[in-house]
């Protein structure tokens, strides 16, 4: 069974694919270059500023749609596509990506940002998504790489997703807003579900030293394929309960696949904790979510497990793994300070839940754990881009390009 790996470029490859270091500055060298400190600092600020407002520290009237629409299709899409395209060429044998694609996706992703929730932030928002979807493609096809197909449909539906809410937000079409946004993160769900159920096993057994769990095809498929599946119908407002069952059959399956995958020696390591943690809280998110058919109370729990746990804690230790072999430098262990804001993202995780589950139980600790919540989450990708950002605004280590 072919796994995926992350893994630099062999020097031997053509000049065609990678033209020299000094032809170009070495910020649009791959795409994890410019989109993952944008992303980090972006994550960081949107998440500031919404606490800001929303406990009134500033004059500005709270918009939950704005806050929920830049965390999904802002902060996390844009490390998706970083990840996606910075993988697509390990993935398939083709050329990187580089240099004036990267602009346009960036300007596309920056424009979106600076014009949100109106006509232009849609436009190019969801170009940002259908323009990384026809790049990602293109290598695909070109390698006829059959098992990636799907990872490219994805990408389309997640820039789809993007314009459909945009749609309903321009008509005030206020029924198909909230379907909107969780389609939106039930597909951000499904990207850690296809990447987590490559790699996770992959890495632990390299890192170990252990054998490496396999599983068959259609386990490693569902667990983007069902989300996938739900998204859709929520976005057609069609078929509540089979979204539902959807939805909790694969949190259970990922709920399996973490128990399968684990091994004692994990905890030493948080470029291998901070993952399993991570996939798991995704699962059992899902799971949540899927069981909020019947119980409504449980909805913001399992939403803000996929958002803060989920997302949070791997998106930030994908950023930090793929990025360190990326530039040439040894993943194990992790670089100072990372460790320590693997630590905050998870505590930001637990006090969001807290909050979540407190909202009416005991709403006095609402507020407090919300803010807590908001400013570990942005204090951890801080701490990622002053890490980071230097490293990605100079060449490879190793002096080979990308």
């Amino acid at each position: 069974m072919a796994l995926i790996q992350i893994k630099p470029p062999a020097a031997a490859e053509s000049a065609r694919a990678y033209p020299p270091v000094s032809a170009q500055h070495p910020l649009w060298g791959m795409a994890f270059r410019p989109l993952y400190p944008a992303a980090a600092v972006f994550g960081a600020f949107s998440v500031l500023l919404w606490i800001a407002v929303y406990h009134q520290w500033l004059p500005q009237p709270a918009n939950p749609l704005w806050h929920a629409h830049e965390m999904i299709w802002g902060y996390t899409g844009a490390v998706i596509v970083a990840f996606l395209l910075t993988a697509v060429a390990t993935w398939t044998g083709q050329p990187r990506w580089h240099g004036r694609p990267l602009m346009v996706l960036l300007a596309l992703w920056l424009g979106a940002r600076l014009m949100p929730l109106t006509l232009p932030g849609a436009l190019a928002g969801t170009a940002f998504y259908w323009l990384a979807a026809a790049l990602m493609g293109y290598s695909v096809w070109q390698s006829r790489n059959r098992r990636n197909y799907i990872a490219v449909a994805a990408l389309f539906c997640f820039g789809l997703g993007h314009a459909l809410f945009n749609a309903a937000y321009l008509q005030a079409d206020g029924a198909r807003l909230g379907d909107s946004l969780l389609a939106g993160l039930i597909l951000a769900a499904g990207f850690i579900g296809l990447i987590g159920s490559r790699v996770i096993p992959f890495f632990t057994a390299r890192r170990l030293n252990t054998p490496q769990a396999a599983s068959p095809a259609w386990l490693m498929g569902a667990p983007l394929w069902l989300p996938m599946t739900a998204a859709a119908l929520l976005a057609a407002q069609s078929l509540p309960l089979t979204a539902a069952v959807c939805l909790m059959a694969c949190g259970i399956i990922g709920l399996v696949q973490t128990v399968r995958w684990h091994h004692a020696r994990i905890w030493r390591e948080p470029l291998l904790w901070t993952l399993h943690l991570g996939y798991a809280l995704t699962a059992l998110g899902l799971t949540v979510l899927g069981a909020a058919y019947w119980l409504p109370v449980w909805k913001s729990a399992g939403i803000h497990l996929i958002a803060v746990g989920g997302i949070g804690l791997l998106t930030l230790s994908m950023m930090t793994r793929t990025a360190l072999g990326h530039t040439g430098r040894n993943l194990y262990p992790a670089p100072r300070p990372m460790p320590a804001a693997f630590i905050l993202m998870a505590a930001a995780a637990l006090l969001r839940l807290t909050a979540a589950i407190t909202l009416t139980a005991a709403p006095a600790l609402y507020r407090p754990a919300l803010a807590a919540s908001g400013l570990l989450f942005a204090a951890a990708l801080l701490l990622f881009a002053i890490r980071y950002l230097p490293w990605l605004l100079r060449p490879r280590t190793d002096g080979l390009p990308g």
